[in-house]
């Protein structure tokens, strides 16, 4: 999909560069000038973490401050934002939701590396002089597009189209899920925010918190609009740890930005499966995400 984005229409230049590599990114930064800078890089995987976890706290931590400080070496940035996580809050299962003041922390490495990566951004942003910086920790993003392995959605549309039953590691979580498309709606106001000076520091974007479901709640309504035969099943197998409940409160972005999410629970996944199943059926997947705009747009 991004290949169908062709360069000049919605993209001015596509430079490639691993944010580990500091001196090829302070060149690169350097050149564009850019006058916001977002950092969404990441090795964003919690079993991937496990697997090579050295690579993960690189990519996390240290190409977080790389990025940080090339933006240090760019003469006309005005603004800079920094997306974290959801799983950087030093989880205790609080049901009330997390907030931006609550203590950072992560027992897997993906979780680990993230809050390292929220907590050095901090250090060096209080430490160094820097553009105006905000950091935005999000919630479960879902939406199509997404082909990562072990993730929720692309299991499901993988078994779904290949006529299995999906399998479910952890059915009873409870994770703040949101569409992608409500989640970068609130990064941008929050970039218009830090370019007019009125906003920095950390800010959740989540659901309405009683939007809130379990991995279960997505599968049952993914697997009606797909049609599938049977949602899904359990998977009794032994699997890493990860957190049983999560959950954000994004009070702060609702009152202080004036943020809120355009699509409940049900209209994110129906959004985000028949996105998937148009796709599958023989649809142009860009057009699929432009049509998914438009009509979000219009909310």
């Amino acid at each position: 999909m991004f290949a169908r984005a062709e360069i000049g229409k919605f993209l001015e230049n596509d430079i490639r560069c691993d944010i580990r590599e500091s001196s090829k990114l302070n060149s690169y930064f350097i050149d564009m000038n850019p006058d916001v800078v977002v950092h969404l890089a990441a090795q964003a995987l919690v079993r991937e973490s496990y697997k090579n976890p050295i690579d993960t706290f690189e990519t996390n931590v240290m190409g977080t401050l790389n990025v940080i400080k090339a933006s240090q070496l760019v003469r006309d940035l005005k603004a800079q934002l920094i997306i974290t996580t959801d799983k950087v809050y030093k989880n205790i299962n609080k049901a009330s939701g997390y907030l931006e003041t609550d203590a950072l922390g992560g027992q897997d490495p993906y979780s680990a590396s993230k809050a390292m990566a929220d907590i050095a951004a901090q250090s060096w942003l209080t430490s160094f002089e820097n553009p105006l910086t905000a950091i935005a920790r999000a919630g479960n993003v879902i939406g199509g597009g997404d082909v990562c392995a072990d993730r929720l959605i692309p299991d499901l549309v993988h078994s779904y189209s290949s006529g299995l039953t999906p399998k479910l590691r952890a059915p009873e979580s409870i994770r703040p899920w949101q569409h992608v498309l409500d989640c970068l709606n609130g990064y941008l106001i929050l970039i218009d925010k830090v370019l007019d000076g009125t906003a920095d520091g950390a800010w959740n974007f989540g659901p309405d918190q009683n939007q809130t479901k379990t991995v279960a709640d997505v599968a049952n309504i993914a697997g009606a609009v797909w049609g599938a035969e049977k949602s899904w099943e359990n998977d009794s197998g032994t699997h890493p740890h990860e957190a049983s409940v999560l959950i954000l409160n994004s009070d702060k972005a609702r009152t202080k930005l004036g943020w809120s999410d355009k699509l409940n629970f049900e209209e994110s996944v129906e959004w985000t499966i028949n996105w998937y199943k148009n796709v599958n059926n023989g649809n142009d997947s860009l057009e699929e995400t432009l049509k998914n705009i438009r009509e979000f747009d219009s909310k």
